[in-house]
């Protein structure tokens, strides 16, 4: 089923070209689950038979990722607010929350953004809190666009070297996502620790 279904995304892609990278990644980077995986490791395999250029791959993948993050960001900020301002005391979520949760992505909305992007089953919903703290644009384009960057070209690179050792692409994927979660809990301490310093 699996095998099927990453055949029909190759297939996909190639009929597609990158604008199916360019929507596939729109869809994943939205409110729809879909991983990214099965988008880019495969276009890594085709530009490695020189089918595909990295760049434009690379391009077309932070290109929707963005179009999907800016979805999520917009949906949360005009629709998101109203209705927590209206409904949330149902679910004990008082104004006075979205007013700190305000002033914490005012604070510490890049780190948030760019953490959140690079950790699979948050880096879709992390828009979300963005756009109901109404984070400044410029600022979570510029680190939603770093986190799904970095994200995209490590998914790249693996299917462009293995794309078709299926066995070696789970090992790996497991590894680097166990190290990139590593690396981020690193930086969110180290983080916390000079903000800590920096209020002394």
């Amino acid at each position: 089923m699996i095998k099927e279904l990453a055949q029909t995304i190759v297939d996909l892609i190639f009929d597609w070209g990158y604008l199916g990278i360019f929507l596939l990644m729109a869809i994943e980077s939205s409110f729809i689950p879909f991983p990214s995986e099965i988008v880019l490791i495969p276009a890594g395999y085709l530009a490695s038979k020189g089918d595909m250029s990295i760049s434009m791959i690379m391009i077309s993948a932070l290109g929707g990722s963005l179009v999907g993050a800016f979805i999520n960001y917009y949906l949360a900020l005009t629709l998101g607010r109203k209705i927590l301002k209206r409904y949330g005391k149902y679910f004990f979520i008082k104004e006075s929350a979205l007013d700190k949760m305000d002033d914490f992505f005012a604070k510490h909305g890049h780190i948030s953004t760019f953490i959140g992007r690079l950790i699979p089953g948050i880096r879709q919903l992390i828009s979300i809190p963005a756009g109901l703290a109404k984070m400044n644009l410029i600022v979570f384009s510029t680190y939603t666009a770093l986190g799904a960057g970095i994200w995209a070209l490590i998914l790249t690179m693996l299917g462009y070297f293995i794309g078709e050792n299926q066995e070696l692409i789970n090992t790996y994927l497991k590894q680097i996502t166990i190290s990139v979660v590593v690396v981020l809990l690193f930086l969110g301490s180290w983080y916390a620790y000079y903000q800590k310093q920096k209020a002394k």
